[in-house]
């Protein structure tokens, strides 16, 4: 996840609908609660200054941390680019810059809350005209989306897509600078995919996107939790707060709600009228018969309601995969599509930087994914360890500036499965990348048998696996997946895990 932006480091330009009519703002002031404002409408919203279109609402926020300016500090900037009026709180409202604006004022105890509806309301509730699938969890969200939207698409729908990896309208690609946007920019970009025909949106729901927000004034056709595992706990207090933050998707804005119920704060999700997904039921979306096969697919049975029995491949290998083409099954089916469809479209979907394969006709199997959570980490190795015969060879890093407590962890779950890891460097941030791989080791030294190396230095830690792989061997490269880029003090360095590791297999080759 990158990092929380202030006011003053915005994200890319967001896409806007080529056309809004102004709302008045007595209307969002109506919509808020709050006294009519003097006579003034507004055509956009946004939230950091530097983007503020002339007719634009502009959201002057209060800081997310301790030492960081309020968004109203931004204000002048704001009203020199063209803003018509301004949404804050009271702090906000006392600024100088906004003491004397001469544009209306909104002021509200929590702007941050406001800010989605009144984003909506502007951009003429674009929610309303497109299904929006939302899926939250820790683990497993990308995937979903991704064979969520091959199953849809297969069934006839006009989709796009909007997570992690990137942004897509159909056939047009984005980068994605949050999991989920800030709410002006999720907004006018639910709009644009109205606008453009796009039908069925499958979405990453981040716990901070329910925290913050950033999906508020957003209907959901399908709401949907995979799984909760230890992350984030730098931003929620405790896994209490991180589930209680997921939870908020099923209060009501969903009109079908699915949960895995594979742990247990999916088991507390289940509830009646609550769609269930599980690997082996008893659920109503489950699986049977799974078969591996050595090159990676998997074929199983999917078994659904009014007695639906059919066999499904999948490219990806791993139990939580079967797990993941279930859940995209039963939220597409809840959005009204013909479940036979879906399950072919779900069966040719490929999922960028997550179980990715590198194969430059090496003899052993090279994989790349974005496992950086001790779940996922131990899924992935014991997925790849079900595929292969030899060692399993595994580059490891932890991301700085974020959950502290997850390295050991991380570092045991790896040592724990693999017969060589390597700790190298992810993304250190502002943080000293010796520190990082330090904790890491430390957890990863409770497991003896593994024979542990360090090596700070990214690329030559994947040269270091690769030749040290034979026939039969796995190399897994995980932390990072489709990045493009390493963060390092400041400075985010152009770095693909899967190109450096493509370059590297072509090497031995040569």
């Amino acid at each position: 996840m990158t990092p929380l932006p202030t006011p003053a480091t915005p994200a890319p330009k967001p896409l806007r609908p080529t056309s809004t009519p102004p709302v008045a703002l007595a209307e969002l002031a109506e919509l808020l609660g709050l006294p009519a404002p003097a006579r003034a409408a507004v055509s956009g919203a946004a939230l950091w200054a530097q983007q503020v279109q002339p007719g634009d609402l502009f959201a002057a926020l209060p800081s997310l941390g301790a030492g960081r300016p309020h968004g109203a500090d931004f204000a002048v900037d704001a009203l020199a680019g063209g803003a018509a009026a301004v949404l804050t709180d009271p702090e906000g409202a006392s600024r100088p810059a906004l003491a004397a604006a001469a544009v209306p004022v909104l002021v509200h105890p929590d702007p941050r809350a406001a800010l989605g509806p009144v984003s909506a309301r502007i951009y003429g509730d674009p929610s309303d005209r497109l299904a929006v699938l939302g899926i939250t969890g820790t683990s497993g969200k990308t995937t979903v989306t991704y064979l969520l939207e091959e199953g849809l698409r297969a069934a006839g729908a006009a989709t796009g897509l909007l997570g992690t990896v990137e942004t897509r309208i159909g056939t047009q690609r984005l980068p994605s600078a949050f999991t989920t946007p800030e709410a002006p920019d999720l907004q006018a970009l639910l709009a644009v995919m109205a606008e453009r025909g796009v039908t069925h949106l499958p979405m990453e729901v981040s716990s901070h996107a329910l925290s913050l927000g950033r999906v508020g004034g957003t209907g959901f056709a399908v709401g949907a939790f995979s799984n909760l595992s230890q992350d984030h706990l730098d931003f929620h207090p405790g896994m209490a707060d991180y589930f209680a933050a997921k939870a908020l998707l099923f209060d009501g804005r969903a009109a079908r709600e699915v949960v895995c119920i594979d742990d247990e704060w999916g088991r507390r999700l289940a509830a009646p009228g609550r769609i269930t997904v599980s690997l082996h039921g008893p659920a109503d979306w489950h699986a049977a018969s799974i078969e591996a096969a050595p090159a990676g697919s998997q074929a199983f049975r999917v078994l659904g309601p009014d007695g639906f029995d059919h066999v499904m491949s999948i490219r990806l290998p791993g139990a939580f995969n079967v797990t993941n083409a279930l859940l995209a099954m039963a939220c597409g089916h809840a959005a009204g599509a013909d479940p036979r469809l879906l399950l072919r479209g779900i069966g040719r979907a490929e999922v960028p930087g997550r179980m990715q394969r590198v194969d430059r006709g090496q003899d052993f199997l090279a994989v790349v994914d974005y496992a950086h959570k001790p779940a996922a980490v131990a899924a992935l190795l014991d997925a790849v360890r079900g595929q292969v015969a030899g060692r399993v060879i595994v580059v490891l890093g932890c991301g700085g500036d974020r959950d502290t407590a997850k390295r050991p962890v991380m570092g045991a779950e790896a040592a724990r499965r693999a017969d060589l890891l390597i700790v190298t460097d992810d993304n250190p941030r502002s943080e000293d990348p010796a520190a990082i791989r330090a904790a890491m080791l430390c957890g990863a030294r409770r497991y003896p048998n593994a024979q542990l190396r360090e090596i700070g230095d990214r690329a030559e830690a994947i040269g270091a696996a690769v030749a040290a792989a034979r026939a039969g061997d796995a190399v897994v490269v995980a932390g990072k997946g489709h990045e493009t880029g390493q963060q390092v003090g400041g400075v985010t360095h152009p770095f693909s895990d899967a190109a450096v590791l493509a370059d590297l297999l072509d090497e031995v080759r040569g």
